[in-house]
């Protein structure tokens, strides 16, 4: 085949595994032979509709077979893919359909309305909607497909070559999409399969979004690489995703410690049948302690990663034979990936002390679109990403994520790495989940403010909560106040969003607390 890229991966499969079923979606199934043909007709119209090498095809919708057919032919074709979170309001995509350039759009008929504003404002040329009659302007999806052709197609895709823009969360400044090759997602799949040690009866369950990295290229796309089933699930229900690991004895899923969560907190965990999961991994945040010890009760152990959109996005990997003896680590660098820890001043950070995450490996992007000076940044001048991420690492060699650069407040001349206050709180009994800031403070320069949420039927209390930290953490390290909230807001993947906590609670707290 011409085509190196991911985009041959449907037709790739059905040479070798055609009656292998390659989705679940609902109560349907499809065969890689199926998604190959599907992938074709797709291609084939997209191509119709104008669309070519280079060019921009956007989905917005939640997870779908649609998304991952329009993700494989844009691959096809040498096009890239722009996935599009649901949570963003009609403004935020236009801007990010405007800034990648997309000139088709195809969406889920729950996104119209939002879709045709997003479009319109953007200037996107074509709309392809799914199963929702009289959407005027929109094109039909199997519509189109069922004309299409089913001919060979075959583009020249080398690895280089641009896959997807995968805009990061925006959680300060305006968004910016981060261009990964299809070198960068095979490389990325790779290190999931040696690292995850993946089979060709892998039965995956996807509820994480797939329009985030880790839904999509540390769980989904690795199955399809080495031949397995993907149960896709539309969005994350705690209840739904207990039902389908029973009933599609689901063997692999990817969630955040929220999630995790959520699951064991249903009046049904202690009773469902979870015997067929081999792996459960978890990401997007440090995994509490307790999170952890609650799988343990059921005879599940966590496989911890680390990871970012930039680099595809696995950096660090614990195997779930360490779990209990490297606790709260994020381990190791994936195979093919290698990492540096450094100081302030750029120099190595020993082991035990804090530095920043430097990454470099084939799975990192090329950069960031349209933003030369960006990317600039984003690297050392010897090649390395910056990723933002503070961690220290132990004799051994496994890293611990202690926080993120920008959330490291100095009080007193001292660090504070919110993370570290934020899993010690969660082991008070009421507390469900907590973010830490700083907040300025005439003699220290900075102090700590905790926003909690208390669990169902729990009180507590300022000081009963400040109380259960001392002798616990240092002193400096205290929140001087403390917040109860109603709530945190979250990203899409279960993220508390730092810079709305600080935009929302950096003022007088007594403004917040509830009675």
């Amino acid at each position: 085949m011409l085509n190196q890229g991911i985009g041959s991966w449907p037709a790739r499969r059905a040479r070798k595994t055609p009656d292998r079923v390659a989705l679940v979606y609902e109560e349907r199934a499809w065969t890689y032979r199926e998604l190959h043909e599907r992938v074709l007709r797709l291609a084939h119209a997209l191509r119709g509709l104008g669309t070519g090498r280079g060019d921009r095809v956007a989905y917005l919708g939640p997870n779908h077979p649609v998304f991952l057919e329009t993700l494989f032919a844009a691959g096809a074709l040498g096009a890239v893919f722009v996935p599009l979170n649901t949570r963003l309001a009609a403004p935020e995509l236009a801007y990010n359909l405007s800034d990648s350039g997309s000139t088709i759009l195809v969406h889920g008929p729950e996104q119209a309305e939002t879709a045709r504003a997003a479009a319109e404002e953007a200037g996107v040329r074509h709309r392809i909607t799914l199963a929702r009659p009289g959407d005027e302007g929109a094109l039909d999806y199997e519509r189109l497909l069922a004309g299409a052709e089913t001919g060979p197609l075959d583009e020249t895709v080398v690895p280089d070559d641009p896959c997807i823009i995968m805009y990061t969360s925006g959680t300060t400044g305006r968004p910016k999409g981060a261009v990964l090759s299809h070198g960068n997602i095979t490389w990325n799949s790779l290190n999931v399969l040696v690292d995850i040690d993946l089979a060709g009866d892998e039965v995956t369950l996807v509820a994480a979004p797939l329009f985030h990295t880790a839904g999509l290229n540390m769980t989904c796309l690795p199955t399809l690489l080495k031949g397995g089933r993907v149960v896709l699930l539309g969005s994350f229900d705690a209840e739904r995703v207990l039902e389908l690991i029973e009933s599609r004895r689901v063997t692999y899923m990817f969630g955040v410690p929220t999630m995790y969560d959520a699951m064991a907190a249903r009046p049904r965990w202690a009773t469902t049948d979870l015997s067929s999961l081999r792996t459960l991994s978890c990401g997007g945040a440090p995994v509490p302690a307790r999170t952890i010890a609650t799988y343990l009760g059921r005879g599940l152990a966590f496989s911890q990663g680390y990871g970012l959109t930039e680099a595809s996005p696995g950096v660090l990997y614990l195997d779930k034979e360490q779990t209990l003896a490297k606790a709260g680590s994020a381990g190791v660098p994936h195979f093919f990936t290698d990492t540096r820890l450094v100081l302030p001043d750029g120099s190595e950070a020993g082991p035990g002390e804090r530095g920043e995450i430097l990454v470099r490996g084939p799975n990192v992007m090329t950069g960031y679109w349209g933003r030369p000076e960006d990317t600039e940044a984003a690297f050392t001048d010897d090649g390395w990403l910056r990723t933002g991420d503070v961690a220290r690492v132990d004799t051994d060699g496994y890293a611990y994520i202690t926080d993120r650069v920008k959330d490291m407040f100095v009080s007193g001349g001292e660090n504070v790495y919110p993370a570290e206050v934020e899993d010690v709180l969660l082991t008070h009994p009421a507390v469900a989940e907590c973010a830490v800031i700083g907040v300025p403070d005439p003699v220290w320069g900075e102090v700590g403010r905790a926003v909690v949420v208390l669990g169902s039927g729990f009180r507590a209390d300022e000081a009963d909560l400040l109380n259960h930290l001392r002798g616990r953490l240092a002193k400096y390290k205290i929140p001087k106040s403390l917040v109860v909230a109603d709530s945190l807001p979250r990203t899409a993947t279960g993220k508390i969003i730092k810079s709305v906590v600080r935009d929302t609670y950096a003022t007088d707290p007594a403004a917040h607390t509830q009675p």
